[in-house]
């Protein structure tokens, strides 16, 4: 993933689809790291993390969201759970690297932006929380990688307010359609607002999903998103917030196959304004010919009644049915022989 990804609103690039692992390793390492190889294993072009340091960003005062962990007993204890070192983060980067993946990443704090500073990211991912946080925008602005903006706690003059910050530091920008409810219904989803974006802002537009099903990011890659964002289970009886909002490999894998599928028929529209060859031999195969139904000898004239329809069309066709009563016979027909120009008078 380079800088050329998200650097205008041009849709002709393929889409980037990321696989969000976000807090979905539950603070096992070797979760994260199954979940590379399972993010690469459905074919994604990059895999995303959350990157958490509990002291810089919250407080034993933070009310969850959802309580969903037995073992936690404050929103502070769980976000410290979910830390990895800086050594970690390196060893997870590398694996992302070694299989061809872009590494991404949330920051939550400024503590977190200069830790993946010293990791590497391809991209920055602005979480809906933090599209106010000019102070730490600015920070990760630095040194010049793309920022993907999600949309899903902010209106338009919010986030314009953001995008123009992102665009007077020189950086790429991205903004996401995102819905901040899990699982978002399709009536929340919000599709229309691709274009929206792409005009109001003058970025590369895209989805981050949470719908748990592949239908959103099919038509936001007909719609020419540039970033497609979807989180990954394991499984669906996984531990975690994020598992109802999430897809499993399996559909991830055929997500990427369904949005490389309409990239192609994006790229190759059809005109009717001529046949294909290999139409042609389809046509004479299925189309039909005018045939006389009974023997009729030269001389004939043709009536009504002494016209049909056959297979193949190797003869006149049946659309000139009208001009062809009235017509004298040039030799002998037989019935159901398809009729060519030169048995007609």
């Amino acid at each position: 993933m380079t800088k050329s990804w998200i650097s205008s609103p041009e849709k002709s690039a393929p889409c980037t689809i990321i696989a969000e692992i976000a807090q979905a390793h539950d603070g096992s390492l070797g979760t994260a790291h199954s979940m590379i190889d399972a993010a690469a294993e459905a074919g994604v072009d990059a895999v995303k993390f959350q990157t958490h340091i509990a002291e810089a960003e919250s407080s034993v005062h933070e009310p969850w969201r959802k309580r969903f962990s037995p073992q936690d007993d404050t929103r502070f204890a769980y976000w410290k759970r979910m830390e990895f070192s800086k050594d970690q983060w390196v060893g997870l980067k590398q694996h992302a690297d070694d299989l061809g993946l872009a590494f991404v990443s949330s920051p939550f704090s400024d503590e977190a932006v200069e830790l993946l500073q010293g990791v590497g990211v391809a991209a920055w991912k602005i979480a809906s929380g933090e599209v106010n946080n000019h102070m730490m925008i600015g920070k990760l602005c630095e040194g010049g990688e793309p920022v993907i903006l999600s949309s899903g706690m902010s209106d338009l003059d919010e986030i314009a307010d953001t995008v123009n910050f992102i665009k007077s530091k020189n950086v790429p920008a991205c903004v996401l359609q995102c819905t901040t409810s899990y699982p978002t219904a399709a009536d929340q989803v919000g599709i229309n607002m691709l274009p929206v974006f792409a005009e109001r802002f003058g970025t590369a537009v895209g989805l981050s999903d949470h719908s748990a099903t592949i239908f959103p990011g099919l038509i936001a890659a007909w719609q020419g998103a540039q970033v497609l964002e979807v989180h990954l289970t394991l499984t669906r009886r996984a531990f975690g917030p994020d598992v109802v909002a999430s897809l499993t490999v399996e559909e991830m894998a055929e997500l990427v196959r369904g949005v490389r599928y309409v990239e192609e028929m994006r790229a190759n529209p059809h005109e009717k304004t001529s046949i294909s060859e290999n139409v042609v031999a389809m046509r004479d195969i299925f189309m039909k010919s005018l045939v006389l139904k009974r023997d009729m000898a030269a001389g004939s004239v043709i009536g009504t009644q002494d016209l049909g329809a056959r297979k193949p069309a190797s003869g006149i066709s049946v659309r000139r049915h009208d001009e062809i009563i009235g017509k004298k016979l040039a030799r002998d027909v037989s019935a159901f022989e398809p009729l060519q120009e030169d048995d007609l008078i």
